[in-house]
């Protein structure tokens, strides 16, 4: 799980002591000839040693800068370690300002073919930088004579005017690292929050004080010299069904808390309580503005909740109309661009100009909506401890219709009433009233998805089985094949094309239910026919049941898992089997009864047989019943998921008398 240590970095009055990078060993040639790393066999690359250093300083245009500085020692070992041989660099580029990144270096360490050790330096012609988009530029090269066995060592500089984005220091990466060290020199006039997230612990720290290290304009200060150090860092190995990996990577984070301005002496405080978070966005024009804009929706919506007296009926048909009424432009973001006005116009916009839009609408048909405030999966969690705006990056509309809670978004057509993007379940969003305080709201709680598939199948004579297949899909099931229908022209196309997926199976008829109806279970009905004769043996025949999506890898490999396994909601999948077999035949080879469950009712497995004349029943369902499940629970959701495995593998065998 995630570890938060909160260090509140200040002026103290202690001792000056060096500041210096301790010196690193020199290369040699036995450090060429090592063929792994003792302590992480498997690694295709170590760091040896990484140092960082950010100051806040006045730069030679008289402005103040924040300076960070970057040096690397990395050792690769065979030819998937190549990759750590291409840096790049990451620029912010601002309207009036932009960082500069200067004083690059790399040499890289190799042995020739007589066994001798040489060296490449790298050519600075060899750097160039590319523009990703307006705001961000990325500068990159590679290190010169890459190949298995070398080392290379990298350095540069990054002058940044953003003074109140100080750089945080990731001490966990993809790959180990012997030792990383990381030292920040921060004047008295800055206040900062740091916080050291991670399982890992810091191996060393300490912290001093450099008397009168800032000046500006006759102003002077002291200033905070700390040194963050650990050792034997193990590599962040990412596994499937989990959220943002900053979550979880051993990362020391900077959030500026107030600062005094040392050419006027007037003091910010940035850090402020919700409370002052609250009336800055009601007052915000790109925000609280537009959530207030109902008399801007109340015409626009009469015609679409005429004759409806029902406030649910109401809010979905509002809901239902503005979902096609627009279309996403792909910007997310929690303020609106242009206004709700002008994106209602052009039938487009951004996130916050279409779900401001349903809050206004909501608002104008008497329903009271609020705004939510959400950080998506890939974007990280945001921090519960003080308000930091930037965490966030995504906004949903709240309603409580009925004393129950929804959440919604209208970017999607295909998203169900009450429904949000799986990208949007992130732990905790936090409500935004235009008149009440802000609180939290647990993003999971409502979301939920479920699937039945029901197979009523005849053996018949020649070998064949042919019956139906009845799906039902809900929640986000019923998203999720909904879309993969809506890729294709027709239902037709959609049925041809999964009657081509199973080729042991032909589909004569189907018939899909509720396609457009997206707050009622998508239901799809297959008239099938099966060819069940075993190749070698006519006279015996196999069936598996798992006709579609057969798990055959557990996606959870690794003996123990430090960070939780996050699904995003609770699932139900069941699966329902009656068999009608001619006289003549029996099963020869029954599916085997399964009941497995989860400490705590946190998920179960389970299977039933059931002998019937002429024929059999055979059912399973797989519930997980919790959205997350912490490290603790990872070795009995490992073990379900084996559960799962072995039964969808086996074919049920039947044989003639």
């Amino acid at each position: 799980m995630k570890k938060i240590l909160l260090i509140i970095i200040s002026v103290l009055g202690v001792q000056h002591f060096t500041m210096a990078q301790a010196a690193w060993p020199t290369v040699n040639t036995d450090d060429l000839k090592a063929k792994r790393y003792d302590k992480d066999t498997s690694a295709h690359a170590v760091y040896l040693n990484e140092f960082g250093v950010s100051r806040i300083e006045m730069g030679s245009d008289d402005r103040i800068h924040l300076n960070y500085d970057y040096r690397a020692r990395i050792k690769i070992y065979d030819p998937k370690g190549l990759s750590n041989g291409t840096i790049e660099i990451p620029i912010h580029n601002g309207d009036d300002n932009s960082e500069e990144v200067t004083d690059i270096t790399g040499i890289t360490y190799y042995t020739d073919d007589n066994g001798l050790m040489q060296s490449a330096t790298l050519d600075p012609k060899k750097i160039f930088t590319v523009r990703d988009y307006k705001y961000q530029s990325t500068m990159k090269f590679a290190l010169p004579a890459l190949r298995p066995g070398c080392i290379i060592e990298f350095s540069y500089r990054l002058s940044s005017p953003y003074w109140d984005n100080f750089r945080k220091w990731n001490f966990q990466d993809d790959i180990p690292k012997v030792r990383s060290e990381y030292q920040v020199h921060i004047p008295g006039f800055w206040n900062f929050n740091a916080s050291l997230r991670g399982s890992l612990k810091l191996s060393h720290t300490e912290s001093e004080i450099e008397r009168e290290c800032f000046s500006s304009r006759g102003s002077k200060c002291d200033c905070s010299f700390i040194k963050y150090s650990m050792n034997d860092i193990p590599a962040f190995i990412t596994e499937d069904y989990m959220t943002a990996p900053k979550n979880f990577l051993s990362a020391i984070y900077f959030e500026l808390v107030e600062f005094t301005n040392p050419y006027t002496g007037a003091r910010t405080k940035v850090t402020k309580e919700w409370s002052d978070v609250d009336r800055q966005l009601r007052i915000n024009e790109d925000f609280g503005s537009q959530l207030k804009r109902k008399e801007l929706m109340k015409d626009r919506i009469g015609a679409v909740i005429a004759g409806k007296t029902d406030t649910l009926e109401k809010a979905q048909a509002i809901y239902a109309y503005l979902q096609k009424w627009f279309k996403w432009n792909d910007y997310i973001g929690i303020y609106s661009s242009d206004g709700i006005k002008k994106a209602y116009e052009n039938h487009t916009g951004s996130v916050p100009d279409i779900n401001l839009t349903l809050a206004a609408a909501l608002g104008a048909a008497g329903i009271n909506a609020d705004a939510v405030l959400l950080s998506t999966r890939e974007h990280g969690n945001v921090n519960t401890l003080y308000p930091v705006l930037s965490d966030f990056n995504y906004v949903v509309i709240k309603t409580v219709i009925g004393n129950k809670t929804y959440l919604l978004d209208a970017t999607d057509p295909l998203l169900a009433f009450g429904l949000l993007p799986r990208n949007c379940l992130n732990d905790k969003g936090r409500v935004i009233s235009l008149t009440k305080p802000s609180y939290w709201i647990d993003l999971n709680a409502m979301q939920k998805t479920s699937e039945s598939r029901s197979l009523d199948l005849t053996l018949l004579d020649n070998g064949k089985l042919k019956g139906t297949i009845t799906n039902y899909y809900s929640g986000y099931k019923a998203y999720e094949e909904r879309r993969a229908i809506k890729k294709f022209n027709s239902i037709d196309e959609f049925v041809e094309n999964l009657d081509e997926k199973l080729p042991k199976i032909k589909i004569i008829n189907s018939k899909i239910g509720n396609l457009d109806s997206l707050n009622l279970p998508l239901a799809e009905t297959y008239e099938i026919e099966i060819d069940a004769y075993d190749n070698m043996n006519h006279n015996r025949l196999a069936f598996n049941p798992f006709l579609w999506d057969k798990i055959t890898n557990n996606p959870f490999k690794l003996a123990e898992r430090d960070y939780p396994v996050d699904w995003g909601v609770p699932s139900d999948t069941r699966l329902i089997l009656t068999m009608h077999l001619p006289a003549g035949y029996t099963i020869e080879t029954p599916p085997q009864v399964v009941a497995f469950k989860m400490p705590n009712n946190g998920g179960m497995f389970a299977t039933s047989f059931e002998p019937m004349e002429n024929g059999f029943t055979f059912s399973n369902i797989t519930r997980l019943s919790k959205a997350v499940y912490s490290s603790e629970e990872y070795p009995y959701l490992k073990e379900l998921f084996n559960k799962i495995i072995l039964t969808e593998k086996s074919d049920m065998m039947f044989k003639k008398k």
